[in-house]
């Protein structure tokens, strides 16, 4: 049985600025872009489950119904007063398609203004198959209160690993989005001696840290699996009025050699840049507000034109061999503009 030392804080203040700072530093575990799903809940009669893992805050459409009743952006249970099973409260089970450390939850209730539940749980486990009957859910989230029409943000202090999770709301209503943030885990023994690895993949752990700019859609989305699915799917930063370059400071899953980058311009025709640059370092130490401008970066390609909509491989250009590894990758782009992802493939150190 997992000991449950884990401890729950409710975040207080500025709910953008809370946001802002779980997506700063952590990883959406649960999010349907990284594979996660919902497997089952109690019941889902007026709003699907696989809404809560959708991107986005739930949306609102005035006049929009379906057969059951108003159509709502999220999940949502029926009155459980109309129920006979005895349940007190209805619950949804998630599988991280990350599986990781839980560090804080995203439980929004966005347009659910008469319909939102009063208190809401969340409880974790760690499984290779799906959870049944003999399943051990640790409670790290324990029961409190939610608000209507807004985020509702909570902080969790645990190093355990999990691989699902279950919300539970209470009684029953509906909640918009659920985002489970946390640090991915990665097992390397799933990888065979000599496979080039992606170390700068979301789902293999890697994650951005600082970026000069991301006006326009945020930075992690270098690292997401797949390519670019639209314009707004990638990294890009506003227009420049001086001659630039912008950056960004990617952790990479682990160290690891760099024996082939891969930078794709997908979707951006009109906005990507005229230009790239990639340099490396090897460094315990994430805190790079000072050290991004100091010269203890290598660089692994020269500046290098770029093109529209096109995936861009490096191979013969990197300028490093592959006996000396890396632990972060800065990329500069000039002067501005988007790339949808970048890949950096090479042997990882264990």
């Amino acid at each position: 049985m997992i000991e449950n030392t884990q401890q729950m804080t409710r975040l207080t203040g500025d709910e953008s600025e809370l946001d802002q700072k779980m997506r700063q530093n952590f990883v959406d575990l649960a999010s349907a872009r990284v594979a996660g799903e919902t497997l089952s809940c109690s019941d889902d009669f007026f709003a699907e489950m696989e809404n809560l893992l959708k991107p986005g805050r739930g949306i609102f459409i005035d006049d929009k119904y379906t057969e059951r009743g108003k159509w709502m952006d999220g999940w949502e249970s029926r009155r459980s007063y109309g129920r006979d099973d005895g349940r007190d409260h209805d619950w949804c089970i998630i599988r991280l398609g990350i599986k990781g450390v839980i560090r804080g939850f995203d439980i929004d209730t966005n347009y659910f203004r008469g319909n939102a539940p009063e208190k809401v749980s969340v409880e974790a486990c760690h499984s290779e198959g799906q959870p049944d009957d003999s399943t051990n859910w640790q409670t790290i989230l324990q029961q409190a209160a939610v608000k209507a029409h807004s985020q509702n943000l909570f902080k969790v202090s645990s190093d355990t690993v999990w691989t699902h999770v279950r919300l539970n709301i209470f009684p029953d209503g509906g909640v918009a989005r659920f985002r489970v943030y946390g640090e991915a885990h990665v097992n390397w023994d799933n990888f065979v001696r000599g496979e080039l690895i992606d170390l700068a993949a979301i789902t293999n752990g890697a994650k951005a840290l600082l970026v000069s700019d991301m006006f326009f859609s945020d930075k992690n989305n270098l690292l997401m699996p797949g390519r670019g699915k639209d314009m707004g799917d990638g990294w890009e930063t506003k227009r420049r009025r001086d001659p630039g370059p912008d950056w960004s400071i990617v952790k990479l899953a682990t160290k690891g050699s760099i024996e082939k980058v891969i930078i794709d311009t997908c979707h951006f025709k009109g906005n990507f840049p005229d230009s790239f640059k990639l340099e490396g370092l090897l460094s315990e130490d994430d805190d790079f507000t000072g050290q991004n401008r100091s010269n203890s970066w290598q660089p692994l390609i020269a500046q290098s034109k770029l093109y529209a909509h096109r995936e861009h491989c490096f191979i013969k250009e990197i300028l490093v061999d592959n006996l000396q590894k890396f632990s972060h990758v800065r990329l500069s782009i000039y002067p501005d503009g988007g790339i949808s992802r970048m890949r950096i493939l090479g042997n990882p150190v264990i």
